[in-house]
């Protein structure tokens, strides 16, 4: 005879993370969109919170200024335009493409030693211009080739191999792991591969807003302060023209901002207040609203809130509803 089942007792589920936004369509709320975001006040306490934000997160390209920070670490003399590139998800307009041959260039690399997959441009306008011009997918058009052409470059600083600097044991990557471990005052909770084929680190979002906190307030002349200098004078390398992270830097003095894939994103002012939040579903669409909305909670207002902020939906060529901040 078979055994008799015995039914396994339910594990006790974690309690939903709140809705941070609304998708709301002729008044009708169609879509909501949970997650988890840490506010800190300027001593680095958490002030604010919704959502476990302390469990931990890959905040993907949101980790590229500690990724940069090791870079300098590592000895390679980046400044200005070049630095910011280096913590770019850029969009892959034409500035971006010169100035990431140009850094190849200058340390007597090429486009095929970069390991990013080939992509088009991130930016949407971009890649159509691209394509229409004949263009195809290159790594060079990848969003993280800034980040990969200056990784290239500490290793040849350094004399490590050029084949495997993707490999998380591979010199440069244990310095990219410290300097997380180290701005973040937290260890790295786990080790993934990032959408480029690097090393994506683990952390908590508390410690992603920390993180940022450290890079605002760090020392002058330490490979934090220096990259988030470079970031804060050139944001259209970090991003495009086109994007949040640069309207952001641009417009609001001292402000450090990074977004990452997935929904993530963090941002310090230059008094040491921080946020740092993840989109529960990876909505990119519910970003903007919500960004806006905790920038409102940090003390900040302005024009350039409202346009981060503004996600409009269409029905047909009229505009008839928007996605919105509910918290």
């Amino acid at each position: 005879m078979p055994e008799p089942h015995t039914p396994r007792t339910p594990r006790p589920s974690a309690p939903e993370p709140p809705v941070l936004a609304e998708v709301v369509r002729s008044g009708f709320v169609e879509s909501r969109h949970r997650g988890h975001l840490v506010v800190l006040g300027a001593d680095g306490t958490v002030e604010r919170a919704w959502g476990d934000v302390d469990a931990p997160v890959f905040p993907r390209s949101a980790n590229k200024p500690m990724q940069a920070a090791a870079v300098l670490r590592a000895g390679v003399p980046l400044a200005g335009r070049q630095l910011a590139l280096a913590a770019a998800s850029h969009s892959g307009e034409p500035f971006h493409l010169e100035l990431v041959r140009a850094l190849l260039a200058s340390h007597g690399l090429t486009e095929d030693r970069l390991q990013c997959p080939a992509d088009l441009p991130l930016d949407t306008a971009e890649a159509e211009a691209y394509l229409a011009a004949g263009g195809v997918r290159e790594r060079i058009t990848m969003n993280c080739s800034g980040k990969h052409a200056a990784m290239l470059a500490a290793c040849l600083r350094n004399g490590w191999p050029l084949d495997d600097y993707l490999d998380p044991a591979h010199p440069l990557q244990v310095l990219a792991r410290e300097a997380v471990e180290a701005a973040a005052g937290e260890r790295v909770a786990a080790t993934g591969v990032d959408g480029c084929g690097a090393p994506l680190f683990a952390l908590s979002l508390t410690g992603l807003a920390r993180a940022f906190r450290a890079f605002v307030r760090a020392p002058e002349g330490s490979p934090e302060h220096r990259v988030a200098e470079a970031m804060r004078a050139h944001p259209e390398y970090v991003a495009g023209t086109r994007r949040p992270d640069t309207w952001l830097m641009r417009e609001v003095p001292g402000v450090l901002a990074k977004m990452g894939a997935e929904a993530v994103q963090a941002v310090a002012l230059p008094d040491g207040r921080a946020l740092a939040f993840k989109i529960e579903d990876g909505g990119v669409r519910a970003s903007g609203p919500v960004l806006a909305r905790a920038l409102h909670l940090l003390g900040l207002h302005g024009e350039v809130l409202e346009r981060i902020g503004r996600a409009p939906l269409l029905g047909g060529e009229a505009e008839v509803g928007a996605v919105r901040a509910a918290f």
